[in-house]
Parts: structure tokens; C-alpha cells; sequence
């Protein structure tokens, strides 16, 4: 009886177990990248539009009624309007400065970043008032921390909402008309492109939250926050956002006005961490009255921390008198509560009006 070569049979048996496995392989790497990808697209999600509203993530679109709004008022302990040291900067500096990364505190949400030789200007607003009309409205206790005069070219605005202290008509309308041969790009979030182009800007561009636009070696992202809208009676009718600055190796984001929410877990979800995080700590009291879109000072040092954020910087204080806090409680509310939640030295500051920063 001849000898079976049994090599082949073996050979096939081989393939058949490489190529089942290789089947296992390849549909398992696809369900992984599918599973990822759908939890990108659920957490990663675009904002919800319905009926001409625009919604938060994580709370009911609901506005208080009047009656809340007339309590508030009513109750109100309306707080001394106090003024706050104004530091001298340096303009001629900040004008001819292309090689080092500042941060400038105009007041307010309004801030000068100087990235990699592009300058950023946050929510600008350098008048007397925050309100539609010139004669009354809230109106500054210290003055804006560098002119418009003493700005530097502009190259980005950001605004992160429509309301009247971050919005300003006026400063808008200075500075492209100083800047009229060369506008800034103005980033605004969804269904405001017509009413900055109405005031006089020429350059402007709409994105929704995720949404991304390059300027130079800028990455510059919408990202969603915790808060509303409303200007001439017409609510939550244009989005509103915070903004990423992304470089090859630095992420800054500027928060402009929120509410506490898990939107800032998923924004370290997608960046990893922040080297720099503009955080309003200022407006929160009473809360049963501001709480869904104003966070308080313990609620912006737990933002810090959930963006894994390097250092922060304290805005959205000071500047004006809107809430019922004392004006002077949220920077001393800021230091000692860094202190009882361990925070390091300069982690998390609040700087003087006018201050500049090398970061």
C-alpha cells in the first residue's frame, strides 16, 4: 500500500482556518470603526433645530416666565456698582508682537489673543453700555482695558452669542470701519451671519457646533455650551457656542457664556486637554434664577477641570453689574475655592482689567 502525502489536505485546512479567521478579524475591526463612528456622531452631535428654535443638549427649552423674571427683579439685592483697577498694557507691543503667544483682558468676555502672529478678539465689546439703546442699559464700571484705537489688526472675531455684553453694535461697527480695507473674518454661530453683516462686516462666516474652518495654521472649532439667546423678543432663534483655537501645539478655548453641563466632558472627549480655558466665573446669583446658564465660580473650577485644562483665566466679571453677587465676590470665590480643591498656583486666575499675559 502506497504512502498518503497528507500535505496538502493539511495546506487547505490551514487556509480555510486563516481565511475564517481573517473573516473574524476584518468584521470585528468594522464593527469597532461602525460603533466608533456612531458614538462619535451621538456624542459629537450637531444641535438640535426645531420649529425655529435652537436647543441645549442637556436641559428643556425653557425660558422662566415673566413673573420669574419679575421676582428676580423685584427681590433683587441690587449689589454696589464697583470699579476695579485698570492695569496699563503695553499697544505699541501688542501692534508689532507676530512670535508670542498674549492674552489680553479688555473686560468682560472680551479678550486680545495673540496666536502664532494671529490676533484674536473674543465677544468684543469696548463701549460705555450693554444694552440697544445709547441712554440706558447696563453701563461699565471700568473701562475697556485697550481702546480700539490701541488695538492691533484684527484678523478673527468670535462671538459666542447674541445677548447685548457680548454683541455690541457699536465696537463691531468701529472697528471694520477702521479696519475697512482689510475686515476681519468674523466666526459667528448659526442665524447671525445677516445681523453682523448689517452692522457693517463684510467678512463673515456662520458655523454649528463640530463645525471647523482653517485660517492659516489655525484650526478654529464651534463647540456647544450650555446657554440661550434673545434679542429683540426673538429667543433661542440664533445658536450660540463656544470656540476652540487649535494649533499643531497649543488648544485654547473660549467659553463666552454658560451654564454647568456635560458638553464640557465631551469637548475633552474630542480635544484631549486645553493648555488654556477662558472661563466666565461672573453673573450666577440668585441661582434658582441663573443657574441653568450661568455657572457660579465652583461650578467654572469643575469646567476646568473636566477640560483637562492646563490654566485658565477668569472672565465675565467686573466689568458690568447684571446679577445680584456682589461684583467683587466671584475673584475672591475663585481664590479660595482653589485652594480647598487643590489647585496649584496659577492654575485657574483672574487677571486685572488691561493685563497682558504671556502664555
Amino acid at each position: 500500500m502506497g504512502h498518503i502525502n497528507y500535505a496538502p489536505l493539511l495546506f487547505a485546512k490551514q487556509m480555510l482556518r486563516r481565511n475564517f479567521l481573517k473573516k473574524i478579524l476584518i468584521s470585528t475591526i468594522s464593527i469597532i470603526a461602525m460603533s466608533n463612528k456612531l458614538f462619535a456622531k451621538e456624542i459629537f452631535s450637531k444641535p438640535i433645530f426645531k420649529d425655529g428654535i435652537f436647543y441645549n443638549n442637556y436641559i428643556d427649552h425653557k425660558m422662566a416666565p415673566f413673573k420669574d423674571f419679575w421676582k428676580w427683579r423685584k427681590e433683587s439685592t441690587k449689589p454696589d456698582r464697583l470699579s476695579f483697577p485698570l492695569t496699563k498694557n503695553n499697544p505699541t507691543f501688542l501692534q508689532k508682537n507676530r512670535t508670542q503667544k498674549t492674552l489680553t483682558w479688555i473686560g468682560h468676555a472680551s479678550v486680545l489673543l495673540q496666536i502664532d502672529g494671529i490676533n484674536i478678539l473674543t465677544d468684543p465689546h469696548l463701549t460705555k453700555r450693554a444694552s440697544p439703546v445709547s441712554f440706558a442699559g447696563p453701563s461699565r464700571t471700568t473701562p475697556p482695558g485697550l481702546s480700539i484705537e490701541d488695538l492691533p489688526n484684527i484678523d478673527i472675531i468670535v462671538i459666542s452669542h447674541n445677548h447685548y455684553d457680548h454683541l455690541d453694535y457699536q465696537t463691531i461697527r468701529k472697528i471694520t470701519k477702521k479696519q475697512r480695507n482689510n475686515q476681519p473674518l468674523v466666526l459667528v454661530p448659526l442665524k447671525l451671519k445677516k445681523l453682523l453683516e448689517s452692522f457693517g462686516a463684510t467678512n463673515v462666516m456662520e458655523l454649528e457646533w463640530w463645525d471647523k474652518t482653517i485660517f492659516k495654521n489655525l484650526n478654529i472649532h464651534s463647540v456647544p455650551v450650555q446657554h440661550w439667546s434673545n434679542r429683540s423678543f426673538n429667543t433661542n432663534k440664533t445658536l450660540w457656542c463656544g470656540w476652540v483655537f487649535e494649533t499643531q501645539n497649543f488648544k485654547c478655548i473660549f467659553i463666552g457664556d454658560t451654564g454647568y453641563s456635560k458638553d464640557f466632558l465631551t469637548i475633552q472627549e474630542k480635544f484631549s486637554h486645553m493648555d488654556l480655558a477662558l472661563i466666565p466665573i461672573g453673573a450666577y446669583a440668585p441661582r434658582w434664577f441663573m443657574k441653568d446658564h450661568h455657572c457660579n465660580v465652583e461650578e467654572a473650577i469643575q469646567i476646568h477641570k473636566d477640560l483637562k485644562s492646563k490654566n485658565s483665566f477668569a472672565m465675565h466679571w467686573g466689568t458690568f453689574q447684571l446679577t445680584d453677587e456682589p461684583m467683587d465676590e466671584p475673584p475672591r470665590l475663585l481664590e479660595k475655592l482653589s485652594v480647598e480643591k487643590d489647585l496649584s498656583k496659577d492654575e485657574f486666575i483672574a487677571m486685572i482689567h488691561g493685563e497682558s499675559k504671556i502664555i
